[in-house]
């Protein structure tokens, strides 16, 4: 049988029930979210004289709930224009519309007793084969199954989103004990591929993978500060970017979350794993219970671990419990490992620190290795499971098993038995075995230790994706200190950047021609994609800025028009190529974008034209290809003046899409022509399969533009009227006019009579020669440094 998902049924329309309704208004679906009805008139509903009979009032809650999330921020919804997709309703009047949905979701307050009373409503009215799920954290299934029908039980799941929904990918799998396979199989593989998730298959058990490991890491953490001597700021230190974890760590994480989620989870485990070898590790220490006393519970109630008094930041001193100026961490082995780009090659420098970071590492790592390699098979069977989980629920960059593998497997069971842990039967098995490593890569493919058949098996799922960093050591083609280029099969070449967050320079520019170079005389086609963090911040701006004070003019009027003639490259080769943009994409990297055949983009991209920021146009054929978009665009009267005019305002207020599908608005992405994929993982590998469908449809050079519409003097006009309206009316700076009046310039085409068809290489002249003009003044050079030391814009 094959389901199709074209209408769900959300019950529950909390914080979690209207963001998973917005993530799937996300991907096209239609939502019907339902509520309960509100109980008491409010005062406004008072004063108009409405009634408890009337639907505003009866719809209020659901509604206020979902207004609620649309205006939160980051936002749950790619585009809010998608938001029509959601249809809102109450649990009395719309329950019987869930007959014509395919997948009802129960997202109500964790309590047994309401939750049974809404699956003994459900069952009502759904049409028999529909899949019914629940999102909870932890009731265990066998209990919501009580009471149910056998149809209901065969379709029952726990499907369990980690908030937000949108951002965080962990999508936990839970079968009930009466679940059809056909129906887990289903709900592995919508995650997937369509929610964009990680897909996680877990057991029945408190917690189930995520927040089990991840709230006995936290508690570890809670235990140890206090054992070891150790400030927050210390901790948030050792946590961090440092060891590939979010920028909030552990402590700033709790007070985003909320002390008070964090207990309640701690507590369930506590409750409900009486022979779990860690128990005692999730009682609550004493600065936790004052804290939930006193309602420091974070962000929520405006002070948890941390605390902002005016533009200050304090923190807890957790010995006298009482807030103190935020200090500054540091530690000589986190020095050491300053050189070394990737987090995962730091963790043996890390675990060798003779300072108290060492000691840190040295026990919290043994403490986790333990940890984890006892709950198999408790919580799953295979462990890469959890390290999936971590990873894509909690952020972090390896997952527990990764990590002792770069530790080296030995080594994890030395630092265990340090702490007085013993190494899990299957472990010493496995070592005694000779395995020694819980990974390993064969032929592009991660493969795991499995512990029933105790040998190297293929990880499942990896057929939709292209992993570059397994495929990089034996499909190199050419390398330098800019990028790497892998073969991907079928003809297709991967450009990989390699420089500090993917900038684009001169060893980038050269790889980037390389690989058009051998993609044009022994293959067929080239993406140009990576799996870091960011596609690309742009051009390298210390570059720039060096030049620029150096008075170097010449080779940096060379440097721009090299980029200028790549990106042009770009568009005008004998092959397809493919830009796969995710992650912050902007500056020179949105200019790639705007370049290529053909944008797979992540539905999590970034990307705009950011140059005002540092004093500057876009020069890499960004302006220029902003006001051949425009003309693309171009109806007949005023209009075109409209459109040129959004277009210049895309990059005058440096406007940055918060998705790709928000970019299809600025016309960064081009409707018809580029793609979005929710799942960034399967992003490499579609980029690849449109690269051969171009190259296998016949492939043929594009001729170059040479009809591209400008209009001169009238369009100039109105941009420099505007810019002065907004100088004079303090909206805009000086240097702000003069950058805004240099774009209008190139966007025009100059000043021109009247309206003229000009070639493109006519505009990326007028562009390279504002754009230099531009750096060598005092005020764009000010903002390029501030932007180099600080990482933030200047105004001046």
């Amino acid at each position: 049988m094959t389901r199709r998902i074209k209408k769900v049924a959300i019950i529950g329309s909390g914080i979690m029930g209207s963001g998973i309704a917005c993530h799937f208004a996300n991907i096209g679906v239609e939502v019907l979210l339902l509520d309960i009805i509100p109980r008491e008139l409010n005062d406004i509903e008072k004063a108009k004289g409405l009634t408890l009979e009337d639907k505003v009032v009866r719809n209020r809650l659901v509604n206020d709930a979902l207004t609620a999330s649309l205006k939160s921020k980051p936002s749950p919804i790619y585009n809010q224009k998608f938001a029509n997709r959601i249809t809102t309703g109450n649990l009395e009047d719309d329950l019987h519309k869930i007959k014509d949905v395919d997948w009802v979701m129960e997202v109500v307050v964790e309590r047994l007793d309401i939750k049974q009373s809404v699956f003994e409503k459900i069952e009502k009215f759904r049409t028999p084969g529909t899949i019914v799920s629940t999102n909870t954290s932890g009731i265990p299934i066998k209990f919501m199954n009580e009471g149910r029908s056998e149809d209901f039980r065969k379709h029952f799941a726990v499907t369990h989103f980690f908030n937000p929904p949108r951002y965080l990918k962990l999508f936990e799998v839970v079968p009930g004990p009466d679940c059809k396979q056909e129906v887990v199989d289903f709900l592995m593989e919508y995650g997937s591929k369509f929610l964009g998730k990680t897909s996680v298959l877990a057991k029945d058990t408190p917690a189930f993978i995520g927040n089990r490991i991840g709230i006995f890491g936290i508690q570890s953490l809670f235990h140890q500060v206090k054992e070891l001597g150790l400030t927050i700021e210390e901790v948030d230190k050792l946590t961090g970017p440092v060891i590939g974890r979010p920028k909030s760590a552990t402590f700033r994480t709790v007070d985003v979350v909320g002390l008070d989620t964090l207990v309640h989870v701690a507590n369930g485990i506590y409750q409900n794993c009486p022979n779990d070898e860690a128990h005692e590790l999730f009682k609550l220490p004493s600065f936790i219970s004052t804290m939930m006393e006193n309602k420091w519970l974070g962000s929520k109630t405006g002070q948890g671990f941390y605390k902002k008094e005016g533009k200050e930041i304090l923190s807890l001193d957790l010995d006298t419990m009482e807030y103190r100026p935020k200090k500054s961490a540091k530690f000589a082995t986190l020095e050491l490992t300053k050189t070394i780009d990737k987090p995962i090659d730091r963790f043996k420098v890390l675990v060798g620190g003779k300072d108290k970071a060492g000691e840190f590492y040295r026990k919290n790592f043994a403490a986790m290795f333990a940890y984890v390699q006892n709950r198999i098979p408790e919580i799953s069977d295979e462990l890469y499971r959890i390290d999936d989980a971590m990873k894509a629920g909690f952020g972090w960059e390896n997952g527990p098993f990764e990590i002792w593998d770069a530790v080296g497997v030995e080594k994890g069971i030395e630092l265990m038995k340090a702490e007085g842990l013993a190494p899990a039967a299957w472990v010493t098995e496995m070592v005694s075995n000779g395995e020694t490593s819980f990974y390993t890569v064969k032929e592009g493919a991660t493969y795991y230790y499995d512990v029933t058949s105790k040998q190297q098996v293929k990880k499942p799922g990896q057929d939709a994706f292209i992993i570059l960093d397994n495929i990089r050591k034996t499909k190199e083609v050419f390398k330098n200190s800019g990028v790497v280029i892998e073969d991907l099969g079928d003809g297709i070449l991967n450009c990989e950047f390699q420089s500090k967050m993917n900038t684009i320079g001169g060893d980038v520019l050269a790889g980037l021609n390389k690989a058009i170079d051998l993609a044009e005389k022994d293959f067929q086609g080239l993406v140009v994609g990576n799996q870091a963090a960011n596609f690309s911040v742009g051009a390298n701006i210390g570059m720039i800025f060096m030049m620029a004070v150096e008075q170097e003019y010449d080779e940096l009027n060379m440097a721009i028009k090299y980029f200028q003639d790549t990106m042009m490259r770009m568009r005008y080769s004998s092959i397809p190529t493919i830009a796969a943009p995710h992650g912050m994409t902007l500056g020179g990297g949105c200019e790639l974008s705007l370049h290529a055949d053909k944008v797979v983009a992540a539905a999590e991209t970034y990307i705009g034209l950011v140059e005002f920021g540092v004093g500057v146009i876009p020069g890499g054929g960004g302006s220029k290809e902003m006001a051949l978009r425009a003309q693309d665009l171009f109806h007949q009267g005023d209009v075109q003046l409209n459109v040129l005019q959004e277009h210049f305002l895309t990059i005058g207020m440096a406007k940055v899409a918060t998705s790709a599908y928000e970019a299809y608005d600025l016309n960064l992405l081009q409707k018809g022509k580029d793609i979005v994929v929710v799942n960034k993982d399967r992003q490499i590998a579609e980029a690849k399969k449109h690269a051969v469908l171009l190259a296998e449809a016949g492939y043929t050079q594009p001729v170059k533009r040479k009809d591209v519409l400008v209009l001169g003097k009238q369009a100039l006009g109105m941009f420099l009227v505007g810019t002065d309206a907004m100088n004079a009316s303090q909206y805009i700076s000086e240097h702000d006019q003069k950058i805004a009046n240099k774009l209008a310039y190139v966007m025009a085409g100059g000043d021109l009579s009247e309206p003229t068809k000009v070639t493109e290489q006519y505009l990326l002249d007028l562009e390279r020669e504002a754009f230099l003009s531009l750096a060598t003044e005092r005020k764009t050079l000010e903002r390029i440094q501030h932007m180099l030391k600080t990482g933030k814009p200047l105004r001046n």
